[in-house]
């Protein structure tokens, strides 16, 4: 199960790498997720809220603020989980990817009812970290499940 587990981080770090190339493209062409009005990559991955910290609406650009994309946060955070699943350390896994999924959570709210646009590298990355969450549920589940029956012999 852990290797499937490293199998979707990897799968989330190559979707994560996608929207920061969307992240870094120039505003005017158009990516290749701009499908409809509704589903825009460029418009989610250019809005304020694609950095971290958000940027503000007055803020100068040409001031020394540092934003971190939003995206690179999830190569980071896919990187982590993978190491920690390939290293079998389960438990930490789980604390990773509910963390993940809480992250990847807010940042769909704020697709919905902020920005009203979707991207859909970033369903895809909350598909990929609700499937790590699950998967790492079971794994624990039956790592559980094999120690009992072997404490019971």
């Amino acid at each position: 199960m852990r290797f499937l587990i490293v199998l979707l981080a990897l799968a989330g770090i190559f979707d994560s790498a996608l929207a920061l190339r969307i992240h870094y493209q120039d505003p005017s062409t158009a990516p290749p997720c701009a499908v409809t009005e509704r589903f825009d990559c460029g418009a989610v991955n250019h809005s304020r809220f694609a950095v971290f910290p958000p940027s503000s609406f007055d803020e100068d650009p040409a001031s020394k603020k540092v934003h971190i994309p939003v995206a690179l946060f999830g190569i980071i955070g896919y990187a982590l989980i993978a190491v920690l699943a390939l290293v079998n350390r389960l438990w930490l896994t789980l604390q990773a990817a509910e963390i993940g999924f809480a992250f990847a959570s807010f940042l769909s709210y704020m697709e919905a009812f902020v920005i009203e646009k979707w991207c859909v590298y970033c369903l895809w990355s909350q598909a990929i970290i609700t499937a790590i969450l699950l998967c790492t549920i079971v794994a624990l589940l039956l790592q559980g499940r094999k120690r009992r029956q072997l404490a019971a012999q």
